[in-house]
């Protein structure tokens, strides 16, 4: 019997282990346990409830308004006695937060193997995003097993020296998450309205960035044929600069946090995507809506080659133009409306576990 336990603390981390732990009890080999950090509880608890996952064991270590070194600590004393006590044969992190990194590091020192899902992205900018690019570098450096979701990844893991773990192209479990939720939705009627998805949370947009993002959804909204739908992030520094200027906007919805099921629903609904999410770019591509990336680099080339995702930054005049061209042009829409599969076909939990008890088997 392999034992593994995953931890997790936000909501993307949630999405992207709920394929695993799923396949996991498909499997009689393995014993697979989820534990709950609690750096972003109420949004984490809402994807445990729309996958019906069993999560064995919740931390709760975060709090409003703590400091990030603080929660860093905290996971890091939590996950070490909780290694120690259950003694798993690997521990499973996803993607680049806290409670990843935190975890992993923790691990590692108690000699305990890492899996690391979603290993090999890289902004090659250790600021951009920060913490964000920091983490996923160290813990790529302490894995054993690092489940990368393109070839790209894979090049990346494979060209840094410091990198010595096992590292497999499986593909990106969100992927998976992304088609079993919409299998599962019904089919809305469309409108005349195009909806256009907007999120904007980057810790490195807070500020002006913030304030120019929102100037040009006025603008945007502006046009009297399209619908922005905001979901408003929890952090206070966004929601509070959002709602101060799109509040009573026309054409402007700012909505709390979206279940995920709904989030799926909008996405396939939507004829344009404005977004600084990692997140976002994987799962645009998979249901062919055209997606402007608020951001200036991304560590998700893949969906950029494939033409799917428009770098525009942040800057208001750039996002408005390169809307306007999707939204008037509908050449230039269907290029980059194809649905397209970067990040693999759905069966990256089973290619992971697949690697996972090839390498308990070798041991």
């Amino acid at each position: 019997m392999i034992r593994l336990l995953s931890i997790a603390g936000t909501r993307p981390e949630a999405i992207k282990l709920a394929p695993l732990a799923l396949a996991a009890e498909r499997r009689p080999g393995i014993d697979h346990r989820l534990i709950a950090s609690g750096q972003h509880d109420r949004l984490f608890e809402q994807v445990v409830a729309a996958f019906g996952l069993r999560v064995d064991r919740r931390l709760g270590l975060g709090t409003p308004g703590q400091a990030m070194a603080t929660l860093q600590e905290r996971i890091a004393e939590a996950v070490t006695a909780l290694l120690r006590e259950i003694r798993p044969d690997m521990l499973l992190v996803q993607g680049d937060t806290t409670t990843a990194w935190a975890a992993a590091l923790a691990a590692s020192a108690v000699g305990v193997p890492i899996g690391h899902v979603e290993a090999g992205l890289r902004s090659h900018d250790i600021a951009l995003p920060w913490p964000e690019e920091r983490n996923r570098v160290e813990i790529d450096r302490v894995g054993t097993l690092l489940f990368a979701p393109s070839a790209a990844a894979a090049a990346n893991l494979a060209a840094e020296p410091a990198v010595s773990g096992q590292i497999h192209v499986t593909g990106n479990s969100g992927i998976d998450a992304l088609l079993w939720m919409r299998a599962r939705l019904p089919s809305r009627p469309m409108t005349a309205e195009r909806l256009v998805l907007a999120t904007c949370h980057r810790r490195e947009n807070i500020g002006a960035p913030i304030a120019r993002i929102a100037a040009a959804l006025v603008q945007i909204a502006g046009r009297g044929d399209v619908r922005i739908v905001l979901p408003l992030h929890d952090n206070p520094a966004v929601r509070q600069a959002l709602a101060a200027a799109l509040g009573d906007v026309p054409g402007i919805d700012l909505v709390e946090p979206l279940g995920y099921p709904e989030l799926v629903g909008l996405l396939a609904r939507a004829d344009l995507i404005l977004s600084d999410s990692g997140g976002l770019q994987e799962e645009a591509p998979a249901l062919g809506v055209p997606l402007l990336v608020l951001r200036d680099n991304t560590e998700r080339p893949e969906a950029e080659r494939s033409g799917n995702i428009t770098i525009v930054g942040t800057e208001t005049g750039a996002i408005v133009a390169a809307a306007n061209r999707l939204l008037d042009d509908p050449a230039a829409h269907a290029a980059m409306a194809h649905p397209a599969l970067p990040y693999g076909d759905g069966s990256a939990a089973e290619r992971m576990l697949d690697a996972i008890e090839a390498w308990a088997a070798a041991r």
